[in-house]
């Protein structure tokens, strides 16, 4: 049996090379290994203040860039997470089986409380992260450290529910990506490269043009020596680059390091710059194929086939706990 793997993308801002190369590359690897469902979680994205305007902007761009990263949606279910109402409904039903302290004991529910304000959505984030993946019965997700916790609480939820009331769900176990999980922030190099980051600087989107990208690597941070060499503790700057150049180029971090390490970083930036615009040229083509409609039809025949799938799960869920009509 093909095992099922789940993953979803908050639209919360634009996508940047930590989420490819942490995350999209694995998604398209993974079409050839796994039956996958991809989801763009738009309802997690809500527990935060966000304006209506550019949310619903950043959910259609989400969308249109992960298809351009090569996900085929004739191969992988792949729709918005809010267009298929048995997630929440799942997550109601896992809900009155989860330990309020088990909440408040989560590390991103602690970090984001003070900014978001404590509302319900947050504190309940991690059971519909864990409706997400049960919903459609799948026994792998790729996680990084940080929904590590998460993921665990997915585990426990699935093994109390099938503890008391019957076999249900399988318990899903965790993959990590083989390469490119951590990317680093150009401006910051102890910091993930994030979309939160008020500098712009600090990381290359899918979908800048080359001349920007250029530019934001020329200014990536480094360090006040002169060779190239990989070291995550004394050169977190050229590490990172490093690790990103051996990405798009195919070449390891050895073979690299031989070639520049007398170059000077200005050769060195220069030629990182270089394979990280060949290498995102064939998501960028894609990206300016695909029109608004056709990603809104994807996402539609996506959502639907996602509604019956994930319904032939609650048929069954709504008899063990006793909501079937009979």
């Amino acid at each position: 049996m093909t095992k099922r793997v789940f993953s979803g993308i908050q639209p919360s801002g634009e996508l940047h090379l930590g989420t490819l190369l942490g995350a999209l590359d694995n998604w398209r690897r993974m079409q050839d290994e796994y039956d996958c469902y991809y989801c763009v979680v738009d309802l997690h994205a809500m527990t935060v203040p966000y304006d209506p305007v550019e949310f619903r902007r950043i959910r259609l761009e989400t969308a249109k860039v992960i298809l351009a990263a090569g996900i085929d949606p004739d191969r992988v279910l792949f729709y918005y997470q809010s267009q298929v109402p048995q997630h929440p409904e799942l997550a109601w039903i896992l809900g009155t089986i989860t330990g309020l302290g088990q909440l408040q004991r989560m590390t991103q529910f602690k970090e984001k409380a003070d900014k978001a304000g404590q509302n319900l959505g947050l504190l309940a984030y991690p059971v519909l992260m864990a409706a997400d993946i049960l919903v459609h019965k799948a026994h792998v997700v790729p996680v990084g450290d940080d929904q590590t916790q998460h993921l665990e609480l997915t585990r426990d939820l699935a093994e109390r529910f099938n503890g008391r009331f019957g076999e249900e769900f399988p318990i899903p176990e965790r993959i990590t990506p083989k390469i490119g999980a951590r990317v680093m922030s150009l401006q910051d190099p102890l910091s993930k490269m994030s979309k939160s980051d008020p500098d712009p600087r600090s990381r290359i989107l899918l979908t800048d043009d080359p001349d920007v990208i250029r530019k934001k690597v020329k200014v990536a941070v480094t360090d006040s020596e002169r060779y190239v060499e990989y070291d995550r503790t004394r050169k977190p700057g050229i590490s990172n680059l490093l690790e990103i150049m051996s990405f798009f180029s195919g070449r390891s971090i050895d073979d690299l390091v031989d070639q520049f390490h007398d170059s000077g970083y200005g050769v060195f930036k220069e030629a990182v710059a270089e394979a990280i615009i060949e290498g995102l040229a064939p998501l960028r083509t894609r990206y300016k194929e695909l029109s608004d409609a056709d990603v809104a039809h994807i996402l539609q025949k996506g959502a639907l086939d996602a509604r019956q799938r994930a319904e032939e799960t609650m048929v069954s869920v709504r008899r063990a706990v006793g909501l079937d009509s009979h």
